[in-house]
């Protein structure tokens, strides 16, 4: 087991041994309004104060653009608790995030011509 302030408390065999909310700090609602499929994207700019471990590897992940659901996933965390992570970062101004764009047409002909097309060259 590592020290406290080493970066998440891992077990081999018991997985993460702190609650996930502690990574939040208790909160469980983010400031910034996030989709799993929102985009977010690092800025370049650098948290100021001090951010949790997790906020780095969150901010380490999104160097290019990278969905909430992808970051969650690589964390291993709650979408919720990644959300709030997430909008952390945004707050202090060192991601980006961009809600994900519709086709304003789903049944336009050649929206689902690209799709039938992608799925035969998958086959």
């Amino acid at each position: 087991m590592t020290p406290a302030g080493d970066g998440p408390w891992l077990d081999d065999a018991a997985g993460r041994l702190i609650r996930p909310y502690t990574v939040s700090n208790g909160r469980t609602r983010p400031s910034t309004v996030l989709t799993l499929l929102s985009q977010v994207r690092a800025t370049g700019t650098a948290p100021l104060g001090h951010l949790g471990p997790e906020h780095s590897q969150a901010l380490g992940l999104c160097r290019v653009p990278v969905s909430v659901a992808e970051v969650a996933a690589h964390l291993k965390l709650p979408a919720m608790i990644t959300k709030v992570l997430l909008s952390d970062l945004v707050d202090c101004g060192s991601l980006t995030t961009k809600l994900p764009s519709f086709h304003p047409n789903p049944t336009d002909r050649s929206l689902l011509e690209a799709v039938l097309d992608g799925l035969r060259r998958q086959l």
